[in-house]
C-alpha cells in the first residue's frame, strides 16, 4: 500500500508517530484532570489561571536557553531524557491524586517541574522533526501531521478522561497519562538517525544567545509571525483555563461536558490538521495564517455569547479549526524560512510565543473573569484577537518581498504570496 502521507515515508518519524500519538492522548487527559481537579478544590477562577501560569511561565523566563541547548546538545538523547521526566512528573500526580493527599501546592509545584521540563522538550522536539524526515520536501507534511497527532489526540483524550473522572477519578487520568511515555520512549530509542553534525563552539553561551536573538528579531517575517502568535497565544490559548466555569456554571454540566467541549475544539483543530496536511507548498500559507486569528476571534466571542451546549459546540470548533491553521502555518513558515544552525533557537522563540505567553493569558483571564465574568473575558479576548489578524493581512505585501528571495535560495516556486 503506498503511502499518501509524505512524512510517513520516512521509517523514524513513523516511529515517532505511533509513539507520540499515544503519549498525547494521556497528555490531555493530564491537562483536563488537572483543571478539573483545581475548579473542585477551589471553585476560584484566579486560581485556574494562576495554576496555568506555574506551569507555563518557565517557558517564558527560559524558552531561549532551551533553543540553545537544543543547537548544541543530541536532540535524540535529550528527547528521551525529557520523556523520562515527564512520565516521573506525571506518575507523581497520579499518586498525589489517588492517596488523596493531592491539594494546589503540590499541583503548583508539580506544574512548575512539567513547566521546566517543557523549556527544553518543546524546542528540541520541534527542531528534531527535521532530524527525523529523510526529504527535505516532506518537512512541511511531518509538521502538518504532528498537529493532526495533537489535535486527534486532543479530541480522544478529554472525552476518556471526562468518562474516567466521572466514573473513577482524576488520579487514573494521570496514572494512564504515566505509562503513555512507555510508547515514545521505546519510539525513540528504536530509531535509526545518522549523525548529527558537531557545532563548532566559536561562541560562548551568551554570545549565542544574542546572536539567536539578532537573527529573529533583525528579520521582520519572523518578527511579525513571533508577535502574532504571541498576541494569540495571550488572547485565545489560554481562553481554555476557563473552560470549566462554562461548562459547570453557564452551561449547568460536569466533567462530561467539559470533556465534550475540549473534545469539540479537538475535532475543529483535527479538521484543520486534515486541510494543512493537504498542503503540498508553504506558498499561500501566509493569508491562512493571518485569518485564522480572525475566525478564532468570532468563534470565541459566539461561544462566550451561548448558553446551550448544541450552540456553544460548533463555536468552539471554529476556535480549534482557527488555533491549529494559525500555530501550525506560524510553526511551517519559520521551519521553512530560518537558517538551520539557528532553527533550535528560532523555535525556542516559538515555544516562548505560545507556551510562554500562555500562562500571562492565563492569569490575565481568571482575573478578568472574576471581576467581569467569564463570557465578557471571552468576547474581549476574542475581539482582539481579530483585529490582530486583520492587521496582520495589511503587512502582507510587504512580508511577501521579503520572504521570496528566501524562497527562491530554497527552490521554492518564485511565485511567492506568503
Amino acid at each position: 500500500m503506498k503511502l499518501t502521507l509524505p512524512a510517513l515515508r520516512s521509517r523514524n518519524y513513523r516511529l515517532f508517530f505511533a509513539g507520540q500519538g499515544i503519549s498525547l492522548i494521556g497528555t490531555w487527559m493530564t491537562q483536563l484532570s488537572t483543571v478539573w481537579i483545581v475548579y473542585q478544590l477551589t471553585n476560584s477562577a484566579l486560581m485556574l489561571g494562576l495554576v496555568g501560569f506555574a506551569s507555563q511561565i518557565p517557558s517564558f523566563l527560559l524558552a531561549p536557553i532551551g533553543g540553545l541547548i537544543a543547537d548544541r546538545y543530541n536532540r535524540h538523547r535529550l528527547l528521551v531524557i525529557t520523556q523520562v521526566l515527564a512520565m516521573s512528573q506525571s506518575l507523581a500526580l497520579a499518586v498525589f491524586t489517588l492517596t488523596g493527599t493531592i491539594n494546589i501546592s503540590l499541583l503548583l509545584g508539580l506544574g512548575i517541574v512539567q513547566g521546566l521540563i517543557n523549556v527544553v522538550d518543546a524546542p528540541v522536539r520541534q527542531t528534531f522533526v527535521n532530524d527525523m524526515i529523510e526529504r527535505p520536501e516532506d518537512l512541511m507534511s511531518a509538521i502538518a501531521l504532528n498537529s493532526s497527532m495533537f489535535t486527534g489526540a486532543r479530541l480522544i483524550g478529554p472525552a476518556i478522561a471526562g468518562v474516567i473522572i466521572a466514573q473513577f477519578g482524576a488520579g487514573y487520568c494521570f496514572l494512564i497519562d504515566g505509562f503513555s511515555y512507555i510508547a515514545v520512549i521505546i519510539g525513540l530509542l528504536l530509531m535509526n538517525l545518522k549523525p548529527q553534525a558537531p557545532v563548532l563552539n566559536t561562541m560562548n553561551p551568551l554570545q549565542r544567545l544574542q546572536e539567536g536573538f539578532q537573527y529573529a528579531f533583525q528579520s521582520l517575517p519572523i518578527r511579525s509571525i513571533l508577535m502574532m502568535m504571541s498576541l494569540f497565544s495571550l488572547m485565545v490559548v489560554s481562553g481554555s483555563t476557563l473552560m470549566p466555569i462554562f461548562a459547570t456554571q453557564i452551561l449547568h454540566g460536569d466533567a462530561h461536558t467539559l470533556g465534550f467541549l475540549l473534545a469539540a475544539s479537538g475535532m475543529g483543530a483535527l479538521s484543520g490538521g486534515l486541510y494543512m496536511n493537504t498542503r503540498s507548498t508553504v506558498l499561500g500559507l501566509g493569508k491562512v495564517f493571518a485569518y485564522a486569528p480572525i475566525l478564532c476571534g468570532v468563534g470565541l466571542s459566539a461561544f462566550a455569547l451561548s448558553s446551550t451546549l448544541w450552540l456553544s459546540i460548533p463555536a468552539i470548533m471554529l476556535v480549534g479549526l482557527g488555533s491549529i491553521l494559525h500555530l501550525s502555518g506560524g510553526n511551517t513558515i519559520l521551519q521553512t524560512i530560518v537558517e538551520d544552525d539557528k532553527r533550535g533557537r528560532v523555535m525556542s522563540l516559538f515555544t516562548m510565543s505560545v507556551l510562554g505567553i500562555a500562562p500571562f493569558g492565563s492569569l490575565l483571564a481568571g482575573s478578568l473573569a472574576n471581576a467581569i465574568g467569564a463570557p465578557i473575558t471571552l468576547i474581549l479576548s476574542g475581539s482582539i484577537c481579530a483585529i490582530g489578524g486583520f492587521l496582520f493581512t495589511k503587512q502582507l505585501p510587504k512580508l511577501r518581498l521579503l520572504v521570496r528571495p528566501i524562497y527562491l535560495e530554497k527552490n521554492i516556486l518564485p511565485t511567492v504570496p506568503l
